[in-house]
């Protein structure tokens, strides 16, 4: 991808929340470490959190209270690879009656921000899913977590104050919405609770998009190649993303991914992501990714041709929210 100047590293947020490397199974065809990943790593974040909250085993299996995440926003700040060593440390940035909003920062080793994670969680009962109060002492402990988002960790192209809508199927169908992904929930991909875990969301998108882009990405690349001359292979990467759950898949429950080009610009695309039952017609999710096409060889972003940009734009699907 272009690069750009690095953000400079943040001040230390209150608790360390991560600490290890990039897999050679976690880096995707773009040859960097695959968008559920980093989701996977702000959840583990999440543990650490509550235990700093004082919330004994949110995670376990026969854990009194666990969090959920109702709302996520992710911003991609650079790229990491196979075998890069990589922390995290993280706070929260409110605290309500039965919520929290909480921050993240995966950085490299040199201090480099990697990606920034702002996550709303509801503190719920994990039989039911209901919420319920915080207690004191995890108010208490609550106050020494309180930090401040940095400018490079905030959100920039995606709205995340907005609530989020929860689409029927039947609108994605009489929106036009492309069915890119049928999945099934497996017992792996459940959490002690019984639940789907929250990166799956995010994975089962990254499974699904390559079926609406890829030839896209790939027609652009050509024609820029020809257009400088220099030869290119067409990758794809997420500069920012919004992850909203609606619903928690159990194992045994399908499914369907919708998608949608919303917007598009010069350098970057936005794109709108259903997750429906195919069963009930509920949601299960909604998302939302600002995304640019690269160059896998120079690592820099390939500008989207005109004749491109008016192709994409006839397929956009008016309509779509997040």
């Amino acid at each position: 991808m272009t690069k750009k100047a690095a953000p400079a590293p943040s001040p230390a947020l209150p608790v360390e929340t991560y600490r290890g490397s990039v897999n050679a199974w976690e880096c995707d065809e773009n040859q960097h470490m695959n968008v559920r990943f980093y989701g996977a790593r702000a959840m583990e974040g999440l543990a650490f959190l509550a235990a700093a909250m004082e919330i004994p085993g949110a995670f376990k299996e026969r854990a009194s209270s666990t969090l959920i995440p109702t709302d996520m926003h992710m911003r991609f700040l650079r790229e990491a690879h196979q075998g890069a060593p990589l922390s995290m440390r993280g706070g929260l940035l409110e605290i309500g009656d039965e919520e929290a909003v909480t921050y993240q920062e995966l950085t490299h080793a040199d201090g480099t921000p990697a990606a920034a994670f702002t996550i709303r969680v509801a503190h719920v009962n994990p039989v039911d899913g209901r919420r319920f109060a915080w207690s004191d002492r995890t108010r208490a402990c609550a106050a020494k977590l309180m930090c401040k988002a940095p400018p490079h960790g905030q959100p920039r192209s995606v709205d995340f104050a907005t609530p989020p809508s929860d689409p029927t199927r039947t609108l994605a169908e009489d929106l036009g919405a492309m069915v890119v992904g049928r999945l099934a929930v497996t017992p792996d991909h459940c959490d002690p609770f019984g639940w789907m875990r929250a990166e799956l969301f995010i994975g089962r998108v990254s499974d699904a998009v390559p079926n609406l882009l890829t030839k896209w990405r790939e027609a652009a690349a050509k024609d820029a190649a020809a257009r400088d001359g220099v030869a290119k292979a067409a990758g794809g990467a997420v500069l920012e993303y919004r992850m909203a759950p609606r619903r928690w898949p159990r194992a045994g429950d399908l499914i369907e991914v919708r998608s949608g080009v919303v917007e598009v610009a010069e350098k970057t695309n936005r794109l709108v992501h259903w997750l429906h039952d195919p069963v009930t017609g509920h949601a299960w999710a909604t998302a939302e990714a600002v995304a640019v096409t690269f160059d896998l060889i120079t690592r820099k972003t390939i500008p989207i041709p005109p004749e491109r940009r008016a192709l994409l734009e006839a397929g956009m699907v008016k309509g779509m929210t997040i």
